[in-house]
C-alpha cells in the first residue's frame, strides 16, 4: 500500500448483489470515500477486520457453511492468501485475541478460534483450533466477538440467549470465564467500550430486539461485567420495524452513536457517568443501516438496502452528525479504515 494514503474496505452481501469487498480511498481532510475497486471472490463477506499493521485484512463469510478468509492488501485490491478456514455457521463478526482470528457464529451459536502461523505475515491455519458452543440453549445466536481494552479478554455478544459472556482462549480453544445475564427479550446484538477510565470501565451494550443500550460496568482484573443502566435510541415507540444495529463510542468517551434499521437512524447519546441521554435522531444517508464505523472524525454508515456508504462529520460540542456525502456500494454491510 502506497505511504501516506488511507484506505477503506466495505464488505456487502454478494447473495444480494453486493460486490465482494470493495477498496476506496480516503481523503485525509473530509473523510470521503472514492472507490478504487472491488475483489469478488468470496461469497457475502458482511464483516472485515484489519490486522494492526494494516497488512492483513480478514472477513468471514456469512453462510450457511461459514469461513472466514485472509487477504494480502495490496495498493490495486485485497488479495486472497490461501483458501478459507471453514468455521461455524453464518458468522456476523470476527476480531483479533491471542494470536487467533475469533469468529461470532450467528447460524450455530457459537465462538470458533483459528490461530495465525507464527511467521508474523497474519496468515491463517488451515483449520479452526477450537469452538465454544453451549449445547444447553436452545437457541444461541452469537453477534459480536470484541476484546477489551486490555487485551486480556473477548467479550461475546449473544442474542439468542440476551447475555454477554467474558472468554479467554486455552490451548486454541475459546473458554467461558464468565457470563452476565441482561434483560430477558432485550437482545444484545453489540458493544462498545467507552475510553474513559484506565481499563475502560464502561460498556455500551445495544440490544437490537429493544430498542434500547445497556450501559454495563466492566471490572478488567475480574474480567466481570455488571448491568447498570438501560437507555432507549428512540424519542417514541416506533409503529414498524426499529432493530439496532450498529455502535460507536467518540474517542472522549462524551457521546455514542447508534443507527436502527427500519427507521433508518443515527441516534446521538450523550454518556452522563454511568448514564446515557438520548440528544436527537437523524436520517442515517440510506436504508437499513447495517453497521456503523467510527474514525479520524468521520462517522460512516453502510446502508445494506439502499446500497451505499454515507459519512457524517460529528458536531464536536453536540455529537449530532453532519452528513457528507456517499458512495455506491450495492448490499453494504461493513466498514473498515486502515490504521
Amino acid at each position: 500500500m502506497a505511504e501516506g494514503r488511507r484506505r477503506a474496505y466495505v464488505g456487502s452481501f454478494t447473495s444480494a448483489g453486493g460486490l465482494g469487498i470493495l477498496l476506496a480511498a480516503v481523503d485525509e481532510e473530509t473523510g470521503a470515500l472514492t472507490p478504487l475497486g472491488t475483489t469478488n471472490d468470496l461469497p457475502d463477506p458482511s464483516c472485515l477486520t484489519l490486522s494492526p499493521d494494516g497488512h492483513t485484512l480478514y472477513a468471514v463469510s456469512e453462510t450457511p457453511k461459514g469461513t472466514v478468509a485472509a487477504y494480502r492488501v495490496t495498493d490495486d485490491k485485497p488479495e486472497l492468501a490461501h483458501a478459507p478456514v471453514p468455521v461455524g455457521s453464518a458468522p456476523t463478526h470476527l476480531c483479533l485475541f491471542a494470536d487467533h482470528i475469533l469468529t461470532a457464529d450467528h447460524g450455530s451459536g457459537s465462538i470458533t478460534a483459528v490461530p495465525l502461523l507464527p511467521d508474523g505475515t497474519g496468515t491463517l491455519a488451515d483449520t479452526a483450533s477450537g469452538t465454544l458452543c453451549h449445547p444447553r440453549q436452545r437457541q444461541p445466536h452469537a453477534h459480536q466477538v470484541q476484546p477489551d481494552p486490555t487485551g486480556r479478554w473477548v467479550l461475546g455478544v449473544d442474542l439468542g440467549t440476551d447475555s454477554v459472556r467474558v472468554c479467554t482462549v486455552e490451548g486454541g480453544i475459546p473458554v467461558v470465564h464468565s457470563e452476565t445475564a441482561l434483560r430477558p427479550g432485550s437482545g444484545p446484538r453489540h458493544l462498545a467500550f467507552n475510553p474513559n477510565g484506565a481499563d475502560g470501565s464502561y460498556v455500551h451494550v445495544l440490544n437490537e430486539l429493544a430498542p434500547t443500550v445497556t450501559t454495563c460496568r466492566w471490572n478488567a482484573a475480574e474480567g466481570q461485567l455488571e448491568p447498570v443502566t438501560e437507555t432507549p435510541v428512540l424519542p417514541t415507540t416506533p409503529d414498524g420495524d426499529a432493530y439496532p444495529s450498529g455502535i460507536a463510542v467518540s474517542p472522549d468517551g462524551r457521546f455514542v452513536w447508534t443507527a436502527t434499521r427500519g427507521v433508518d437512524v443515527l441516534s446521538v447519546l450523550a454518556v452522563e457517568g454511568a448514564d446515557l441521554r438520548l440528544v436527537t435522531t437523524v436520517p442515517c444517508g440510506g436504508r437499513w443501516p447495517r453497521a456503523i464505523t467510527y474514525a479520524a472524525g468521520t462517522l460512516y454508515v453502510a446502508n445494506q438496502h439502499s446500497g451505499d456508504v454515507t459519512w457524517f462529520t460529528p458536531d464536536q460540542d453536540t455529537g449530532v452528525p453532519v452528513r457528507g456525502g456517499s458512495i455506491e456500494a450495492p448490499a453494504a454491510s461493513w466498514v473498515v479504515l486502515d490504521v
